[in-house]
């Protein structure tokens, strides 16, 4: 899920073409509608083997590649199941997703309110609201793009896909924005002034949810940067220079842009280095 190739995508086939917060963030509040009760007797894992499949189902007629592809992104990067689990987004308006390469957060998204309207919700997961947020992705990669609208659709309630740079595309105002393994291919100075952007974009309390690489890690971060390479030369692209940053110059920029910040590992089953930055803005 990226403007350029992701990390964790080798998996799939190769296209053709600082402070503390909560452990469970950004809780449904009670004036937003809930859907059936959760079933009591339905495991995690049996939960989101059926999310994932209803997440994977739109891209099936679209092509081989963009099905098989959705299942090997969803099912073997963990922050997807991560931002389920921690009642992410739950209860936003608006998603931005830059970097959204085929939709996949949105597909998600749209699956996780289907689940639970039906009660196919385990009790260990926080609920979501009863419909779905609006979702706004932007990506670099027109064919990436082309396979969202296919999947997902192009009418007045489907998510809007934007073939956009996201250091020049406008942003919309928003609740929240998730960027994951996007920024380090831009220079430093354009990491600053597109999370600035961001800033400016999400609503007071809006959220921004943020992958990086730790370059303070070494192995880890040198391995993700192999992994890139390697995944954008198989898909044809251009292999792109990348501008990373130790985690903890990460956090000192968002609290300096005016975001409060709690890193959570997210390479859980990879050999990675990457952190989940949730940063809420002041």
């Amino acid at each position: 899920m990226t403007a350029l190739p992701s990390r964790g995508a080798s998996a799939a086939p190769v296209d053709p073409a600082g402070t503390a917060r909560p452990s469970v963030p950004n809780p449904v509040p009670s004036s937003v509608p809930l859907p059936a009760s959760p079933s009591p007797a339905l495991s995690a894992d049996a939960a989101w083997r059926a999310l994932h499949e209803a997440a994977c189902a739109p891209y099936r007629p679209v092509s081989r590649f963009a099905w098989h592809f959705a299942r090997g992104k969803l099912g073997r990067d963990p922050v997807f199941r991560a931002l389920v689990e921690r009642g992410e987004l739950a209860a936003a308006g608006h998603v931005v997703d830059i970097g959204c390469g085929q939709g996949l957060l949105a597909s998600l998204l749209a699956a996780r309110v289907a689940q639970c309207r039906a009660g196919r919700w385990p009790a260990a997961w926080p609920a979501t609201a009863a419909t779905a947020p609006r979702c706004t992705g932007i990506d670099l990669q027109a064919p990436d793009i082309e396979r969202a609208r296919r999947a997902l659709g192009t009418g007045p309630d489907a998510p809007a896909f934007v073939l956009g740079d996201l250091r020049t595309t406008p942003l919309p105002p928003c609740d929240a924005v998730v960027i994951l393994d996007v920024l380090h291919y831009v220079d430093h100075a354009a990491q600053e002034a597109a999370l600035r952007r961001v800033h400016e974009a999400l609503a007071p309390g809006g959220r921004l949810l943020l992958r990086v690489g730790d370059a303070s890690a070494t192995r880890g971060f040198a391995i993700s940067q192999w992994v890139d390479r390697a995944v954008a030369y198989a898909r044809g692209l251009s292999v792109p220079p990348t501008w990373g940053r130790p985690l903890a110059e990460w956090i000192a920029l968002l609290q300096r842009l005016g975001f409060e910040v709690s890193p959570t590992p997210m390479s859980r089953g990879t050999p990675f280095a990457n952190v989940l930055l949730a940063g809420v803005r002041a």
